[in-house]
């Protein structure tokens, strides 16, 4: 038998009975659900140092189990030293079981080690059913070890769902684990 992710059979068993419960929907396909999770982690001081972008690309590739890619520059910026196709951030898009495991691990592991947690807020939707989170310092993921990392930084992680509103996206999103504050 293959596995499957523990969110992904969750999906499956609760989340889509709750959300057809709670909307109405008439068809199982009508269920909004996860697309893809992308993180990405801008390097603006890689302008000077190039062994910057390595460092992050490491570290995206431990955090997410994926590799990590360079996003380059797309014009010359003459005040900040830049030129067009210079390395200045990292991203990975994550799907499938990768992504439910890389969602797991952040409800479970990551995010209760946040320093003063009270849950995520709820105003990082854009009107279309997606949800930007971010991730103040990347020491909060277990696989960073915190001897090994040359600088704290911070790093975006974006939900990409198949709802049509922010109500839908924010109800998937809360039967998936994400702990949004209370109002």
């Amino acid at each position: 038998m293959a596995y499957i992710p523990r969110l992904k059979q969750e999906y499956k068993d609760k989340v889509v009975s709750a959300l057809t419960e709670e909307f109405g929907y008439k068809n199982v396909m009508q269920v909004p659900k996860l697309k893809k999770i992308v993180i990405s982690k801008g390097v603006g001081a890689a302008v000077a140092d190039k062994k910057l972008i390595d460092h992050a690309i490491d570290e995206l590739t431990m955090i997410s189990g994926q590799k990590a890619v360079a996003t380059l520059s797309k014009k010359d910026v003459a005040s900040f030293k830049l030129r067009k196709g210079m390395p200045i951030g990292v991203r990975v898009t994550l799907r499938g079981e990768q992504m439910y495991e890389f969602l797991d691990r952040l409800v479970t592991s990551a995010l209760p080690r946040v320093r003063d947690f009270n849950g995520i807020k709820a105003t990082g939707f854009d009107g279309r059913g997606n949800y930007n989170l971010g991730v103040v310092e990347q020491i909060i993921f277990p696989e960073i070890n915190i001897d090994k990392i040359n600088k704290i930084s911070g790093m975006d992680i974006t939900f990409v769902t198949s709802a049509e509103t922010d109500k839908e996206a924010k109800s998937l999103l809360t039967e998936l684990g994400l702990p949004f504050q209370k109002n």
